[in-house]
């Protein structure tokens, strides 16, 4: 009976220790006891009854709500555990990280619970990670918002087959922002993305993920049809000009459809799937759905860049020569210098596939520059072989796009330095297109190259767009017939009239021609007889090494 007696005294003493212990700590704790009747509070401090924790109208206590953590830990043999509870409604709700501790030398079912209020942390951590995946100027998720949304659909086994994404351009908004300024641009985004709001349903969801870039995450009901009707409403709510300041601007866009799919578990490769489909739509004017098989062409065409890259730098690409002969008399006058490329497992490249992927990198520049010098140092040397001037002229192509980037002229001067070498016997070749990009430009590079004494020459003559009035203005030598209009000639009474057209304007223009493409004896003295100056084809040879051009040159010579 004493013995009873003195163990509940000891307890009370526990218990009133305990809470004197915690009334001194600065955050919630409360004593609680495993009894009979479940989990109790035999004492707690002033903070946890500030904090409003305990049973309220309509809302049970923090205890009630963790009571099964609470026993569990009692009964258990942990000295400590940790985890976070979420307090009250959505509006005002709380957030604790709560801590048990166990009362080690009390045998009683008792622990102390004590609680970290974190709840602004939280939500000053939700509200900066909300400002991260929204786009600040229309309050739409931004590329980042969209790729989570988007993640989350592609997790969810039961819809992804069920959406698609849209990439949407916007065609003419860069022209905007240089002429009105940005604050017009602004506004015209802000409103592009209103219309667009207007033209979806409740349930997708519209994004800004680039400059000029919106994307929408659809839902599908009826399949690949609501892409398209979705697609078709997005066109008609851009058809209406915008009005910005004192202009009515009407401005187009391009819509890349990507459709979701089991195998795609990556949210941004479906995003650049999509992106990849706008290229198709800016040609076609019109919705396009991504193809893979576009796709695997456009790797491939990665593929191929980093390979040149490699190629370039290891000096890996060679020159080959095609002779050009003067069509009167048979004297070989010059040979037209052509890229070629063999890897270093012995695969050959041809120009048509890396020629157009140097000029998408803008490896070209590199790639025209040791052309250039490469030409330069080939004729020098043939020169040095025979002990002075080899007869024969070089030719070189020159990219439009090597045109726009590069500084061609001192490029060219440097060349002809570095060897030795005339102006007079280098040929540069350029096609129209160079002429249709920036014509006042490329008619200052070419006055600089002829200043160097070089010929120029307009290649593929025929098949562009050519300005009668720059071909008159411009320092051009030679006018290239394409080979196209020779090929098949003599029996093509239209081909005969199209290449007789050419020859009397660069006759009345007072420039010399080549033949490309030049295969039989009779093409070359039809050729002749019309009044071509030179020509150049199988005919004659195909592009040659350069040892086996030198050889050609030498047996020509005597």
């Amino acid at each position: 009976m004493v013995g009873a007696l003195i163990a509940m005294d000891n307890n009370a003493l526990s218990v009133m220790l305990v809470s004197r212990a915690i009334d001194l700590l600065p955050i919630p704790a409360v004593l609680v006891v495993l009894g009979p009747g479940g989990v109790r509070v035999e004492a707690s401090n002033s903070a946890f009854d500030a904090a409003g924790l305990g049973p309220a109208e309509r809302r049970p206590s923090l205890i009630a709500q963790i009571e099964p953590q609470i026993v569990a830990f009692i009964r258990g043999e942990s000295l400590r555990a940790e985890f976070r509870i979420d307090f009250g409604d959505v509006v005002d709700g709380r957030h604790y990280q709560a801590t048990l501790a166990r009362l080690i030398r009390n045998p009683e079912q008792r622990c102390i619970l004590t609680l970290v209020d974190q709840t602004a942390e939280l939500r000053t951590e939700h509200n900066l990670r909300r400002e991260m995946l929204t786009d600040s100027l229309t309050g739409l998720p931004n590329r980042a918002g969209f790729s989570d949304r988007l993640e989350m659909l592609i997790e969810d086994p039961l819809k992804r087959d069920r959406y698609a994404v849209l990439v949407i351009d916007l065609d003419r908004f860069s022209r905007v922002n240089a002429c009105l300024g940005s604050m017009a641009g602004d506004e015209l985004l802000i409103t592009v993305a209103r219309r667009l709001k207007g033209a979806l349903r409740a349930q997708d969801v519209l994004a800004r993920t680039g400059g000029d870039e919106f994307a929408i995450l659809l839902t599908l009901e009826d399949g690949a049809i609501d892409a398209e009707q979705v697609s078709k409403r997005i066109f008609g709510a851009l058809a209406t000009p915008f009005r910005l300041s004192d202009f009515e601007i009407r401005v187009a866009c391009s819509i890349g459809i990507a459709f979701g799919a089991a195998e795609i578990d990556d949210a941004e490769e479906l995003i650049r799937h999509a992106q990849f489909a706008v290229k198709r739509s800016k040609v076609t004017g019109k919705s396009e759905a991504y193809q893979t098989q576009a796709f695997d062409i456009a790797r491939e065409q990665f593929g191929i860049e980093t390979a040149l890259r490699r190629a370039i730098e290891r000096g890996q690409l060679r020159l080959c020569y095609q002779p050009i002969v003067d069509l009167a008399t048979g004297r070989l006058v010059a040979f037209e210098s052509l890229a070629r490329w063999r890897d270093e497992q012995g695969t050959e490249y041809s120009p048509n596939d890396f020629i157009p992927v140097a000029e998408e990198s803008g490896l070209i520049v590199p790639l025209g520059r040791w052309a250039i010098q490469e030409a330069a140092a080939t004729l020098a040397g043939w020169d040095a072989r025979l002990g002075g001037d080899c007869g024969v002229k070089l030719a070189v192509n020159l990219s439009a796009i090597q045109l726009q980037r590069d500084t061609i002229a001192p490029v060219v001067q440097a060349a002809l330095d570095c060897n030795g070498l005339s102006g007079q016997r280098f040929t540069l070749e350029l096609t129209e297109s160079a002429l249709v990009s920036d014509p006042d430009r490329i008619a200052g590079i070419m006055h600089a190259l002829k200043a160097l004494g070089t010929t120029i020459a307009m290649d593929d003559f025929g098949t562009g767009y050519s300005n009668l009035a720059y071909l008159q203005k411009l320092p051009i030598d030679v006018l290239k017939i394409d080979r196209s209009f020779v090929t098949g000639m003599l029996a093509d009474r239209d081909k005969i009239a199209i290449v007789r057209a050419i020859l009397s304007l660069a006759q009345a223009l007072g420039m010399q021609t080549t033949a490309e493409g030049i295969e039989t004896v009779e093409l070359s003295q039809t050729l002749a007889a019309l009044g071509c100056s030179f020509g150049q084809g199988y005919f004659f040879a195909r592009p040659l090494e350069a040892d086996a051009a030198y050889a050609m040159l030498v047996d020509r010579r005597h």
